[in-house]
């Protein structure tokens, strides 16, 4: 089966999209227009030079692959998530949203649940298998296949195999990836995305990664 990306016509989707097709995994991108997203498909496609992305509405997407990457704005999480409920049960759900507060981006909104990545849990009901991750990688790098991305994936969630399926398939794009633990580690990763964010800001940088040294 594909694997999906939703929001996969957004920044971080499309580069992530890229990335996949690039090493002849079979990619369907989801967005709420399928329009827009069969325009993306072809997008990657040219610009890798095979045919093995396709496009649909968010929850024919969803229905297509057993691992759905989920890459929407945390504005447009709830609204995305009750679109492919019903096509998640039992698969992996891997959770890349970031709370950031609008207009201050180093910033994070209070999440009731404790974080995004909680959050699509509950959104999705206890049959998706959530794991979150792609939190501290540039979009702007991954969409661009010449470029070397000088960062760690951490991975987290509470079901061990769904871990295990993300970080096989994470792996495989090349980059160095850790389990990090339960979902509720998500309350950690996701606030070195403003850090980050920061960082690149008061360095003039854009693309500041996050690395583990001692492992």
């Amino acid at each position: 089966m594909a694997t999906v990306v939703i929001g996969g016509t957004g920044a971080l989707g499309h580069g992530l999209a890229v990335r996949l097709a690039a090493i002849g995994e079979p990619v369907v991108i989801g967005s709420r227009d399928a329009g827009r997203a069969a325009t993306a498909a072809a997008e990657v496609n040219a610009l890798v030079g095979r045919e093995v992305v396709s496009g649909a509405n968010n929850a024919a997407a969803a229905a297509a692959g057993q691992i759905v990457f989920v890459c929407v704005p945390f504005a447009a999480q709830e609204e995305t998530h009750r679109a492919i409920r019903d096509a998640v049960p039992g698969k992996v759900v891997v959770e890349t949203t970031v709370p950031l507060m609008p207009g201050r981006p180093t910033e994070l909104q209070p999440v009731p649940e404790g974080s995004a990545a909680q959050r699509a849990q509950a959104l999705l009901g206890p049959e998706a298998r959530v794991v979150a991750g792609l939190h501290h990688l540039s979009a702007g790098l991954l969409a661009d296949l010449n470029a070397t991305i000088d960062s760690d994936v951490l991975i987290c969630g509470d079901d061990p195999a769904a871990r295990a399926a993300a970080l096989e398939l994470i792996g495989r794009l090349g980059w160095r990836v850790f389990d990090a633990g339960p979902l509720r580690m998500a309350q950690t990763l996701e606030r070195f995305t403003p850090l980050l964010i920061g960082l690149n800001r008061r360095l003039k940088r854009h693309h500041i990664g996050l690395r583990l040294t001692g492992v």
